[in-house]
């Protein structure tokens, strides 16, 4: 296969799990309520994810504290694992399991919002993360895959992309995340 054709098989695969994204207009919508209240609350947007998930949660936390599409106010976004030294220091200490429960612990507060990224939506770090955050009223949205894996029994919002496969599971996220940062914007 040439490098043309892989490219328009990965184009083709990419236009039709997004035709099938129309099942997420409510879901979308209800989260994007919910961080939009989130913020106006006072409350702060917290992301995690692993390998390209928290390249998605990084960009997403981004487009918050920064801006998306207008010049606002910085809205309260921070990805967990941008923080190097705790990172490594509860991977050793503890385990990778606990990397973003105990700062979730440490960081979330009642009011406030964890958005975990798992496109399998079994990674046991993040559902810990979503775990901790039900004890402390952080509300939950779930960004994975078709199945919604564990993810999907805890999440308060579930957006789970209509697709088994990680590629475009990732792009849809991305389109997710966009249109959830333009939803915040909204009022800022």
């Amino acid at each position: 296969m040439t490098d043309a054709e892989i490219f328009l098989k990965n184009l083709n695969e990419h236009r039709e799990t997004a035709a099938k994204m129309d099942v997420l207009a409510r879901s979308v919508a209800e989260a994007g309520s919910l961080i939009r209240e989130t913020l106006a609350n006072g409350g702060r947007v917290m992301f995690c994810g692993n390998g390209g998930s928290a390249a998605d949660a990084q960009h997403l936390a981004a487009e918050l504290s920064g801006r998306y599409l207008k010049n606002r106010s910085p809205l309260a976004g921070m990805a967990l694992h941008c923080d190097t030294s705790a990172l490594t220091a509860i991977a050793n200490d503890f385990s990778f399991d606990e990397i973003y429960s105990r700062q979730v612990k440490a960081h979330g507060r009642k009011g406030d919002l964890l958005v975990g990224i798992s496109t399998s939506g079994n990674s046991k770090n993040v559902l810990n993360a979503m775990l901790a955050a039900h004890e402390l009223e952080v509300k939950t949205i779930a960004m994975t895959g078709e199945s919604g894996g564990k993810m999907a029994e805890i999440a308060d919002v579930l957006l789970n992309v209509p697709s088994s496969f990680t590629p475009r599971i990732q792009e849809m996220h991305i389109l997710i995340g966009h249109t959830l940062c333009e939803a915040a914007e909204k009022d800022f």
